[in-house]
């Protein structure tokens, strides 16, 4: 897959024609990292969307609807074609038998590529987090076969978005308050990042592609580059000198104990897993819905 640069992406004509062409479609998990991108990419297309909020929002391009999914019975969607859904696909599961309009079609739903990489952690609860995607993703395929709702599920890796992730950004600011950031040996594992708002433009034209339908996807960033060499990366989008050092495992678990309370976010298994590839096959989604995300080259400057 050939990379583009570090500027964003455009929806493809085909998608934008599709959209315009439809029913109005409903975003659910709007506000979200990826999700507010799929808002701002159908209102650039011509389109007024819907979105679901627990609490009352206002917009000029966006329809808001108050409610929360987890109790479904409360809500009344209006007809919609499209459905987008960023948020955790078992509450869909359950929903979606409540509120499917007659004219509900289609449904993307992102999961993760975590039901692959976390399947085997240390971390019971990250073991159990990724059983319950699994099992969402069932449900959810399930339920739609059976309301005759074509889906889509579409598993990205590591997503990140400057300044509002919790995964690239969390490590620039790890940057920004040592100037340094220690690796678990040589940080070999294989990664592919990727920008949310590729996502949500994949996550459009995905919706607009008939090929899609009813199958599950990877979406897994252009560049694929070691554990090191991403965080180098990170270090270049700061405009600071890469300060990488490579500790063995035992060091690593002590100075996590003693750094735990500094840190209640993360875990010794994040360690662990700098060495285990987490790189992907995309080639079924760019043959299907022309999926070809930019290269990895975060830009934190002028944030």
């Amino acid at each position: 897959m050939a990379c583009l640069p570090g500027k964003p992406l455009q929806l493809p004509h085909h998608a934008i024609d599709e959209m315009m062409s439809s029913q109005r479609s409903i975003v659910l998990g709007g506000t979200g990292l990826v999700g507010s991108h799929i808002v701002r990419q159908l209102v650039m297309a011509g389109e007024r969307p819907l979105t679901l909020s627990r609490r009352p929002r206002t917009d000029d391009h966006v329809d808001w609807l108050q409610g929360d999914l987890a109790r479904p019975a409360d809500l009344a969607l209006p007809l919609v074609e499209q459905l987008f859904c960023t948020v955790n696909i078992q509450l869909l599961a359950d929903a979606l038998p409540c509120v499917a309009t007659p004219s509900l079609r289609r449904v993307v739903v992102f999961t993760s590529t975590s039901i692959v990489t976390k399947a085997n952690s240390e971390i019971e609860s990250e073991r159990e987090g990724v059983r319950r995607l699994a099992e969402g993703e069932q449900r959810l395929i399930a339920v739609c076969d059976r309301l005759g709702i074509g889906w889509t599920i579409l598993r990205p890796t590591l997503i990140y978005d400057e300044g509002r992730d919790a995964n690239i950004t969390r490590l620039a600011g790890l940057i920004g308050r040592f100037g340094f950031l220690p690796l678990l040996g040589g940080g070999t594992g294989l990664r592919q990042p990727v920008h949310a708002e590729d996502l949500a433009i994949g996550a459009l034209a995905a919706m607009a592609a008939p090929a899609a339908a009813n199958k599950t996807y990877v979406l897994a960033g252009c560049d694929v580059m070691t554990y090191r060499e991403m965080v180098g990366r990170i270090f270049d989008g700061m405009a600071r000198s890469r300060r990488l050092i490579s500790v063995p495992p035992w060091v690593w678990r002590a100075a996590f104990l003693a750094m735990k309370p500094m840190l209640p976010h993360a875990n010794v298994e994040m360690g662990i897993r700098m060495a285990q590839d987490m790189n992907f096959d995309s080639s079924a989604a760019q043959a299907d819905f022309g999926w070809n995300p930019r290269g990895f080259h975060p830009q934190f400057l002028s944030r």
